[in-house]
Order: structure tokens, then C-alpha cells, then sequence
């Protein structure tokens, strides 16, 4: 089984990437995001706690997120694998993913981290806040509080992943299909 992490800052383009590498790959994409307004939605039991927290403005915290990727582990058993989209996102996360994956008898098998330096990821996000009417993605007060948030917390993740020899990186800079074709390279002779 081929399980794959997507790593790298905001804006790097893990979402657009991850999309394409499960398509290619046939693996299933888990992005927290989606997990999360997908079980908010289906008033599971978990949905209901995220929903509690999020209704208060409180970030959902790592049991739940790691309660919603075991459930749709589970469910998809027969997968070709997975591709873990933004998550893990600090050292406590990838530690409780690697428990998690153990009880199936799963492990990561490669992490592709994308490089993408400060400018190009604010130009990105900036153009994306006004495509999108977000505000917040066009303010660089907000970008530099996110910067620093991944710097501090998910930044060591590069270290963890490489101590265990599993980590790429990628020039994230380019074009989507150029991006693309370099993961895809990677992927193919790490599997």
C-alpha cells in the first residue's frame, strides 16, 4: 500500500497536488479539512463534537482529527493507499498517525515535502484571497502569522520525517503540470 504525506507551507499547492496524485495513483485523499465538513455534515458522532468546538471559534483538537482519519482509514481498507493532504501538521500528530497507521499494519511510505519560498507563497495566496473574496488571504499581517505558526509547529516535521528517511522536496515553484510531474517521478521510483 502506498501512503504518501503532502507536505509543505500555505500556498505551496499541497491541495491542487494531492488531488491530482490521488487520481494518478488511485489513492484515497484525506485533507482534514474535507474530513471535517464531511462528518460536521453527516451529524456523526464525531461531526457533532467538531461542531460543538467550532461553533465556539476553538480549533478542533487532534483526538477528533485523528478519530475522523481512522474512521475513513477503516472504511477504506481496500485502498491502494492513502495521500495524508496538510496533516500531519506538528511532531504530536505525525507520532499519533504513525500509532494510528500501526493498527492496520500501515506506515508512511514517503513524504513529499514542497518548496516554496515566502514571496511566491504570499503572491499565491494573495491572488487566491482576491479571486476568492477572503480577506484574510489578503492581508500580509494574517500570511506572516501563518508563516510563523508553520515555522514553529510543523517546520520540525521535516526533521522527524527525514530522521526516518522518508523525506523528499520538491521545487514547488513552476508550472502545476511541471509540479506535478516531479512528484509523480518521485513517487514512482519510492514505490
Amino acid at each position: 500500500m502506498l501512503n504518501i504525506i503532502l507536505f509543505g507551507p500555505p500556498g505551496a499547492g499541497k491541495g491542487t497536488q494531492a488531488i491530482k496524485l490521488s487520481e494518478r495513483f488511485e489513492l484515497i485523499h484525506i485533507s482534514t479539512g474535507d474530513l471535517l465538513r464531511a462528518e460536521v455534515k453527516a451529524e456523526t458522532e464525531l461531526g457533532k463534537a467538531a461542531k460543538q468546538l467550532m461553533d465556539k471559534g476553538i480549533l478542533v483538537n487532534d483526538e477528533i482529527v485523528t478519530g475522523m482519519i481512522d474512521s475513513k482509514i477503516n472504511q477504506n481498507l481496500i485502498a491502494k493507499g492513502f495521500i495524508f493532504d496538510g496533516f500531519p501538521r506538528t511532531i504530536i500528530q505525525a507520532e499519533s498517525l504513525d500509532t494510528l497507521l500501526s493498527k492496520y499494519n500501515l506506515s508512511i511510505t514517503l513524504t513529499l515535502a514542497l518548496a516554496v519560498d515566502e514571496e511566491e507563497l504570499y503572491k499565491r495566496i494573495s491572488l487566491r484571497g482576491k479571486v476568492s473574496g477572503r480577506i484574510d488571504d489578503q492581508d500580509r499581517n494574517t500570511f506572516l502569522k501563518r508563516m510563523q505558526v508553520y515555522n514553529t509547529e510543523t517546520t520540525p516535521l521535516k526533521k522527524y520525517y527525514d530522521t526516518k528517511g522518508i523525506l523528499t522536496t520538491i521545487n514547488g515553484i513552476g508550472e502545476i503540470e511541471d509540479i506535478f510531474n516531479s512528484l509523480c517521478n518521485k513517487i514512482q521510483k519510492n514505490s
